[in-house]
């Protein structure tokens, strides 16, 4: 008997959540690039650069609040396209602003919409994948983060170069406009999706909960609160995230400060770490996926997978005997690599876990609490480095953060084992909360 052939049509909007992410981080790390320059244009203190950059932080931390509410109401297609709409804009405004104060309003606004990706990524990959490819799926539309910090530094000097730095705003900022098309036209939930064929939509819905009148109604914040699923969530971004914005602002100034990179010219190095994410990302989704298609239960196959990354972060603290830039680069790759696999299975958690009525809100409440830890984690690392860099050995301070790096993955798993050791399925204890 020959076998009905499923389709493929779920990858697609795969390949358009990759997109949006990339050019969520393109749009995120402009500023960076262009800092040489609008320092010179705008007379900025180091101060006034951190100012707006913190301003970006608190304002995506707060917009995770806002849009993974939005997003369960209004759904994916319209939650998605408001959110890179206010961020588009964003991005272009900062062509036009003539002050400090402007580029720091434009940046608040960036944040609030920037916010509101992964809450509508992850809630389409719900939408569209069953559980067993739900984490190759995170991992393939997450890898866009790296592929943004590799494509920023070469895009962005190239533009300025070019046409100059209000126009290396505009055209990136105009990209979001583009993929906004092919959204409107490409994307809809599978039960309206006219070109989706019969065959693909019940394996999509193979595994997933079934929707009825009770079931489909809103979940209150405060009941999603006490449920320890909602914590395994929070407890992992709030302990993990700090370590991703570590690598991205940090890992630069690390190599300049300990092997003397000259930051001024394209660096390969950097390019190499950045590179390596993305396999992890696809890699860490693909190995939960392929256990669970094993036959192991979905979240024995994540947790699994956590662990195993836990241990691959963990050489990072060796980093400080590399007396090599080469060899440096290989171990931070390995665990900056091994992050981005923990981010596509700590993601995917919430879709395994959760109704899809509720995923963007849990992918919210979490998501902002890990925007805050990575508010203040560059607290205790400016701390560190400052003291260790007015003894004269600042090489000690990121041997500290290296520690730090290493244990915080086996920290954060520790608390998901405990937490999902004696687990009341969701609904089970939605129920038991209105007893």
């Amino acid at each position: 008997m020959e076998k009905t052939k499923i389709g493929n049509y779920r990858w697609v909007i795969c390949a358009l959540l990759f997109f949006a992410t990339t050019i969520n981080y393109v749009d995120r790390q402009i500023l960076g690039y262009l800092k040489p320059t609008l320092e010179l244009e705008f007379n900025w203190t180091e101060s006034d650069y951190a100012n707006i950059v913190t301003v970006f932080a608190g304002c995506y931390a707060l917009g995770y609040i806002i849009f993974g509410n939005i997003i369960d109401k209004v759904g994916s297609k319209l939650g998605y396209s408001i959110s890179i709409v206010i961020w588009s804009i964003a991005a272009i405004a900062h062509a036009f602003v003539k002050s400090t104060f402007g580029f720091g309003a434009a940046r608040a606004v960036l944040g609030l919409g920037e916010a509101g990706n992964f809450p509508a990524a992850v809630k389409a990959v719900a939408e569209w994948f069953p559980k067993k490819e739900r984490a190759l799926a995170t991992g393939i539309f997450n890898s866009g983060t790296s592929i943004g910090a590799v494509a920023a530094p070469i895009v962005v000097p190239w533009l300025l170069g070019s046409y100059g730095w209000q126009q290396a705003f505009i055209i990136t900022g105009a990209l979001g406009f583009i993929w906004l098309i092919f959204w409107w036209i490409l994307y809809e939930i599978p039960s309206r999706h006219k070109k989706l064929q019969p065959a693909e939509f019940e394996y999509i819905h193979s595994d997933n909960e079934v929707v009825s009148a009770e079931t489909d109604k809103p979940i209150k914040w405060l009941s999603l609160l006490k449920l320890k699923q909602t914590w395994v969530f929070i407890i992992g971004k709030f302990l993990t995230d700090p370590i991703w914005w570590f690598f991205l602002f940090w890992l630069p100034s690390y190599f300049a400060t300990t092997f003397s990179l000259d930051l001024k010219k394209p660096s390969i190095h950097l390019v190499v770490v950045y590179t390596a994410t993305t396999f992890g990302s696809i890699g860490g989704g693909y190995l939960s996926s392929y256990l669970i298609k094993k036959g192991w239960a979905p979240l024995k196959a994540r947790k699994i997978t956590l662990l195993i990354v836990a241990f691959a972060v963990m050489p990072i603290i060796f980093a400080k005997y590399a007396t090599d830039i080469w060899v440096a680069v290989g171990i931070i790759s390995v665990a900056a690599a091994a992050h981005q696999a923990w981010s596509s299975n700590i993601f995917t958690i919430v879709s395994d876990l959760f109704p899809k009525r509720a995923v963007s809100s849990v992918v919210g409440m979490g998501g902002f609490v890990g925007s805050l830890g990575s508010t203040l984690f560059p607290l205790l690392v400016g701390a560190l480095l400052d003291y260790y860099k007015a003894a004269g050995n600042i090489g000690a301070g990121y041997n500290i953060l290296f520690i730090i790096c290493g244990c915080t993955y086996f920290v954060a798993w520790s608390a998901i084992q405990l937490l999902t050791a004696k687990m009341t399925p969701v609904e089970e204890a939605l129920k038991n909360q209105n007893l």
